[in-house]
């Protein structure tokens, strides 16, 4: 039986929300399961890169999805629910599946895009990373 839902969406992919969310919802309900929203800014990576970006961009970058992901929440997700949401820097699937430990989640529900062999080639799926890494089940939803 699944206690603990963790949902990892995306804020700027409009499908990863629209499809995995909903789902993820549905499933709390049916299970009278806690439900954890999970949105990672992504880490720029390269420590060279970061000379690039203005000296205050991770810190309005994290701002603005933190007012991003609570609005899409309390416009997307029952409040009856108890929703947790949880905001993250760092590399997607690596926090993801930390997330898993801290929130006890025995079920992660995600969105996976729809496969690009170019991007999949050179920087590979955060969903396929999380799939073969996670310790609990992976629902993948495609849209």
């Amino acid at each position: 039986m699944t206690t603990c839902i963790l949902t990892a969406i995306d804020l700027t992919a409009e499908a990863s929300w629209k499809i995995a969310l909903p789902k993820a919802v549905k499933l709390a309900r049916q299970n009278n399961a806690a439900l954890h929203i999970l949105y990672v800014v992504p880490d720029p990576g390269a420590a060279m890169l970061a000379e690039y970006f203005p000296a205050d961009f991770a810190q309005k970058s994290i701002a603005k999805a933190a007012s991003d992901l609570e609005a899409l929440v309390a416009a997307e997700v029952p409040a009856d629910l108890g929703a947790k949401v949880h905001l993250r820097n760092g590399r997607v699937h690596e926090e993801i599946l930390a997330a898993i430990t801290e929130t006890g989640a025995d079920l992660v529900v995600m969105a996976s895009h729809a496969p690009n062999r170019v991007r999949e080639f050179l920087v590979g799926s955060e969903a396929d990373r999380v799939v073969r890494r996670s310790p609990v089940s992976v629902y993948v939803v495609r849209g």
